[in-house]
């Protein structure tokens, strides 16, 4: 066969330059809708600015209130307090969940994770509404406290200092539970039965089985769970703007709720811009941290 021929007949995306051609509009719309927007940030961040009038020069100043001032630490604080409620848990949970389920071939599966993923496509502005409600203090749960007898534990949970928080870090691991379970769920189907039943001849349990088989084989569906529970957890922002706007106080701030509350009613825009660039390289880190944690042996 002659050399045109070969050419003609090559590999799809030869040569080089077609291959570039069939990603080129692809790469536009990423460049257009993330990497401009995140390149325009980095530069806003460098200027003191109320988003009217013209800006001043600031460099790293605005860098420097994210790491000095106290409510700003306070927001990444109450970031990291988070991920505990919306990755650890849910994790811990789903895992456990979905091993009960796998092991016990429960009937109806496909109806359970209808209903356990549900949460997930319910939008987080109704599921937040929902929750507030819940919390109010004559709300359901309180309610439920008094009619149980256990009325004492009422309280205010949104207005409470103390509880404020974990408050609305329950309502993310409630959220999450369902992706994680299905995840796991869709990680055991690819075990195969006779793994189980050579560990049951060795004499395994359940619990050893669940720790020398199935753990590790759902490795990769957990770094994938986490990976997203996390962004979640740290770009939490309709959430705590429905529930609580940060309080009381600033105990349930948050830096994406900063980022608006700094830019759209503070007009601190050049501050709002640093903060944004802060997450999202935190986020980069963790996800990164989580991706290669999960790929080694």
């Amino acid at each position: 066969m002659s050399g045109r021929a070969r050419r003609g007949h090559g590999a799809p995306g030869e040569p080089r330059r077609v291959a570039w051609l069939y990603i080129l509009p692809g790469f536009l719309i990423y460049g257009l809708f993330l990497l401009y927007p995140l390149i325009r940030s980095v530069q806003i961040s460098l200027y003191d600015w109320d988003g009217l009038t013209l800006g001043t020069w600031a460099g790293l100043g605005n860098y420097a209130k994210v790491f000095t001032d106290v409510s700003l630490r306070g927001a990444f604080g109450h970031a990291l307090v988070l991920m505990v409620f919306f990755a650890v848990l849910p994790l811990v949970i789903g895992l456990v969940l979905a091993a009960a389920i796998n092991h016990g071939k429960v009937r109806g599966l496909s109806f359970f994770r209808t209903v356990i993923f549900l949460p997930q496509v319910v939008a987080m502005v109704a599921i937040g509404v929902a929750w507030r409600h819940i919390y109010e203090p004559d709300g359901p749960l309180n309610q439920a406290l008094q009619g149980i007898g256990l009325g004492a534990l009422a309280r205010a949970w949104l207005g409470d200092y103390t509880w404020s928080l974990p408050a609305v870090g329950f309502v993310g691991t409630w959220f999450e539970i369902g992706l994680v379970t299905i995840l796991m769920l869709a990680g055991m189907s690819r075990i195969g039965r006779d793994q189980y039943e050579a560990a049951r001849l060795d004499g395994a349990g359940p619990v050893r089985e669940f720790f020398a088989i199935t753990l590790p084989s759902v490795r990769g569906e957990m770094a994938v769970a986490l990976t997203m529970t996390v962004i979640a957890a740290l770009k939490t922002f309709d959430l705590v703007y429905i529930m609580t706007k940060g309080g009381p106080g600033n105990q349930t701030s948050v830096p994406s709720y900063e980022v608006y509350h700094r830019a759209f009613e503070l007009g601190n825009v050049g501050t709002a811009a640093a903060i944004g660039v802060v997450l999202t390289a935190l986020i980069f880190v963790i996800s990164v941290g989580i991706q290669r944690l999960g790929r080694q042996d």
